[in-house]
Parts: structure tokens; C-alpha cells; sequence
């Protein structure tokens, strides 16, 4: 018997198993994203009974669609920091976006934070399917169970940013705590409230580590 997965985060990319059902509901182009591509993204959201908030995304921007999964049906599941380890294709490998990663990850990996690639570069890690295109952002997930200060978030997002420039790509950092998410930008550029991303919903909040 296989050991049970871990208990599945929001970015986290689930691979189907192949006795996965179709989605209820679904539009047309779900089923042939998933025969391309069979990886489903957690959400953000609550579960419903068991089953667990997934989102499938299709070849456009305008092509996402929110579901619920039953666990039974996941073969294996990648956490961004898994990705972090992965290599694109030699052929995309200078692709704006992964040149990027490479070039921020000594960074990333001096804050002291377990992190990693989300969006459309994450599902191309995962998926070996190409995803992003030469305008993609880069969208990266940094875990903080521990507050972080204002500072230490500034110094990050002006070391993040210098590397942007060059590189011509835009990034977008999320701060994970355990029970919520937040903007980078937003923590380290202010001293106010920051929008919190909880599963039941957004709200504001000073101290984003604070208990809901």
C-alpha cells in the first residue's frame, strides 16, 4: 500500500490518476486540458465533505475552471518547493521566465525560507507541458510559519526587483503563513494593513501571522 499523501496545500499540483471521473459541469475544454496535461492546482478555498478545491487551467488566460476533487483519485502531488528542483526542458530552458528563476534563486535560498515556483512555470516543471510563454510573470511561493519583519521583507522584494530589471519579467511573490496569504509587495511597502488570502475568504490585517 502507498503511504498517504500529505495533507495538500494551495499551489500545490496534484497529477490524476487514472481512474479519475470527469468533472460535472465542466466546459468543453477541461477534458482535453487534462488528456494534455492530467494536473489540477489546489485552491484556496474550503473543502467540500472530503473533497478538495482544484482548479484546471486551459491554453487561454480565460480558460480556468474551479472544481472539487475526492482525494482517491490523486496519484501524486508536487509542492512548489519539489519544483524548485526540477529542470525545464533543454530546449525552454532560456525561456525569460526560467532564466529568471535561475537567476533569483541564490537569493531565495540565502532568506533562509523554503520556496518555489507557482502559475504557469510551476505547471510546466510539473507537467513537462510547455506553459509559459516569452511574456509570462514568474510566480513564486515563499513559506513563512514565522513572522517576518518589514525590513527583511524590503530587503527581499529590492533584491527580487533588482534582478527583474534586466531580466525583463515581471514577479510576483507570495508570502505563505500557515493559515493565509499575502503579497510581498504589499507586506514590504507598507506599514498598514495587508490583504490576507484565507480560504474562507479575504480580509485585512496588520499582523498577518496573527490568529484569525
Amino acid at each position: 500500500m502507498n503511504p498517504p499523501l500529505p495533507e495538500p496545500r494551495p499551489h500545490d499540483l496534484l497529477a490524476l490518476s487514472a481512474t479519475a471521473p470527469p468533472f460535472p459541469d465542466a466546459p468543453p475544454w477541461v477534458d482535453a486540458s487534462l488528456a494534455r496535461a492530467p494536473f489540477v492546482v489546489v485552491r484556496r478555498a474550503p473543502r467540500m465533505g472530503s473533497a478538495i478545491a482544484v482548479g484546471i487551467r486551459g491554453t487561454a488566460r480565460s480558460e480556468r475552471f474551479g472544481a472539487w476533487l475526492e482525494p482517491r483519485y490523486i496519484d501524486s502531488a508536487l509542492t512548489p518547493e519539489a519544483l524548485r528542483l526540477r529542470q525545464p526542458d533543454a530546449s525552454r530552458e532560456n525561456m525569460p521566465a526560467f532564466a529568471f528563476l535561475r537567476a533569483i534563486t541564490p537569493i531565495l535560498d540565502a532568506s533562509g525560507l523554503a520556496w518555489g515556483p507557482a502559475g504557469s512555470t510551476g505547471f510546466e516543471l510539473a507537467s513537462g507541458v510547455p506553459t509559459i510563454t516569452t511574456h509570462s510573470d514568474l510566480d513564486v511561493i515563499v513559506r513563512a510559519p514565522q513572522p517576518l519583519s518589514h525590513a527583511d521583507a524590503s530587503r527581499l522584494l529590492d533584491a527580487l526587483s533588482l534582478q527583474a530589471r534586466p531580466a525583463g519579467t515581471r514577479i510576483d511573490v507570495q508570502i505563505e503563513t500557515p493559515g493565509a496569504a499575502f503579497s510581498l509587495a504589499d507586506f514590504a511597502r507598507q506599514n498598514v494593513r495587508v490583504l490576507l488570502r484565507h480560504a474562507d475568504g479575504p480580509r485585512f490585517a496588520a499582523d498577518p501571522w496573527a490568529a484569525p
